[in-house]
């Protein structure tokens, strides 16, 4: 069996794609730099972590990004001997207008080298590239209408992709304007037995999202709905684990097995929240006789645990709880936010066996900001880390950081107090956005040793969140309350329709004096304690 979420963690809008006996699911990043997560697998059921195309300016630079802007919803397709990326940098999506372009990327290999990108358009966001069986090759994306009064999801755009001119040619045509569920976005189109089916994401992504189905016996349409409009979805289902069903993608394997991968979310213990963000999610499918797509399990609601395709079985080895930075690369379960420079935000050789953060913007800056995380990939985990940090000025700090966005993180930090030195204190942000004010949950904060390493602990248990630090040759000493770590979720704040990323954890170094002041972090480990 497999057991969903099979990318737990922050990992929307999956995008899959077979290559022989090879499997790769791409996500969305958002903010989170380098661009778009890449896992493979030989099983459908065991996947790793593999790459990240968008490494580079030329191919993705968000300074600037509002929170939940960046990368959204990638599309990944094989043709022609090469890997086909498809991509949208949003560079802004709060009220009535978007500012969405749209790119291609191409690679012989899924790890590259990835080409410089072509612009293809602005229209709206959720692009993909269908290549038909004529060799010709189609670009849609959904169009995002402004004006006051009209159907802001204003359709599916269908227009020809050139690969010798490199630019979208012909006519743009608006497929599909989806159903009265309304919000229709996140196309994909295939071509079976004569037909010409659009997939496409409805309902927005929250509690009401949904997977559409619709086909034509012509590319340009019209297309006619599926007898249930929708494949899967748990608007329905208010008690089902997986909520947030929508935005998927459809895979065949070598035995004609078909299944379909979607993003959901996971809210817990009556809380409409969701910490991981929205995950990857899988459901095995058939064909019917009427050629209507279905899930196997019948109806609409995803399965927590689906049949396995016939295969043989394929494990990876586990990623490692502990990371030592003993090597020159930054180990690929962490990101950092927006920069295409990481150079100015840390280096593993300034001092080797050391992550060195060089104190940057304010937490929450929208343009460089020195902070290292990974993924919360379950809701009760612990993650400690040592660091060695010399404050000069209360505008330094250097610390241990559990971040979802701007408005919403709780920062355990060394920092500098004119009467007592070097302290430790905590920076909370309860995500009352537009507010964005901190809160000071210590009434003092606690003296510290004029040098030496503070080991910091953060631990999430299910709803709540505690830190704890212990200097060298101490024990480990709580510090500070318990904090409401659903905070750290997509519908804190304003809803889940205004935040779209997941729950980090990591370190983060901060000196708004200008000076750069860097912090070691020896070592970061973190394990799930479900």
């Amino acid at each position: 069996m497999i057991f969903n979420p099979i990318l737990p963690g922050f990992n929307p809008d999956p995008s899959i794609c077979r290559v022989g006996d090879d499997y790769f699911v791409a996500t969305s990043t958002f903010e989170w730099f380098p661009g778009v997560q890449i896992h493979h697998s030989r099983d459908l059921k065991h996947w790793r972590l593999l790459t990240r195309p968008l490494t580079r300016p030329e191919q993705l630079d968000m300074r600037g990004n509002e929170d939940s802007c960046g990368v959204w919803a990638p599309c990944l397709t094989y043709a022609d001997g090469l890997f086909w990326l498809v991509y949208t940098d949003v560079k802004r999506k709060d009220g009535s207008f978007k500012d969405a372009h749209n790119y291609i990327v191409t690679a012989p290999d899924i790890q590259g080298p990835w080409s410089d990108p072509v612009y293809t358009n602005s229209s709206g966001f959720d692009p993909s590239l269908f290549h038909d069986d004529d060799g010709r090759k189609w670009h849609l994306n959904m169009i995002w209408d402004h004006r006051v009064g009209h159907n802001s999801f204003a359709g599916i755009a269908l227009q020809e992709y050139d690969p010798e001119v490199r630019k979208l040619v012909g006519p743009i045509r608006n497929v599909f304007t989806g159903t009265e569920l309304g919000l229709t976005e996140g196309p994909h189109l295939y071509k079976r037995e004569g037909w010409y089916y659009l997939l496409t994401a409805e309902g927005g992504t929250a509690y009401d999202h949904a997977v559409t189905l619709a086909r034509s016996r012509r590319l340009g349409g019209p297309y006619e709905l599926h007898p249930d409009a929708h494949v899967v979805t748990s608007r329905f289902a208010p008690d089902n684990p997986i909520q947030r069903a929508g935005h998927g993608d459809l895979v065949e394997t070598q035995t004609g097995e078909t299944y379909l991968v979607h993003l959901m979310g996971r809210p817990r213990l009556g809380q409409n929240r969701c910490q991981m963000g929205r995950e990857t999610s899988i459901q095995k499918c058939r064909w019917g006789e009427d050629g209507w797509l279905r899930l196997e399990s019948g109806g609409l609601e995803p399965q927590a645990q689906v049949k396995a395709p016939d295969l043989p079985v394929h494990v990876f080895p586990e990623e490692p709880s502990r990371h030592d930075f003993d090597e020159p690369d930054l180990p690929d379960v962490f990101q950092w936010l927006r920069t295409p420079y990481p150079e100015r935000l840390f280096s593993l050789t300034d001092r080797p066996g050391h992550l060195r953060l060089f104190g940057r913007e304010s937490v929450g800056s929208y343009f460089e900001q020195a902070l290292v995380a990974r993924r919360q990939t379950e809701y009760s985990y612990e993650a400690e880390t040592l660091v060695d940090f010399e404050p000069q000025t209360p505008q330094q700090t250097a610390g241990l950081i559990a971040y979802y966005g701007r408005y919403q993180f709780f920062y355990l930090a060394i920092t500098f107090d004119e009467v007592l030195g070097r302290v430790l204190t905590i920076f909370a942000c309860p995500g009352d956005y537009p507010g964005g004010g901190l809160i000071a949950p210590l009434d003092e904060p606690v003296n510290l040793p004029a040098a030496g390493s503070i080991a910091m602990k953060v631990s999430v248990r299910e709803m709540a969140l505690c830190f704890e630090f212990k200097a060298e040759g101490q024990d480990w000493q709580r510090i500070g309350p318990a904090f409401d770590a659903t905070i750290l979720a997509d519908e804190s704040g304003r809803g889940a329709h205004s935040n779209f990323t997941g729950a980090f954890v990591g370190m983060h170094a901060m000196d708004t004096s200008g000076q750069a002041k860097h912090a070691d972090f020896d070592w970061f480990s973190y394990r799930n304690t479900k």
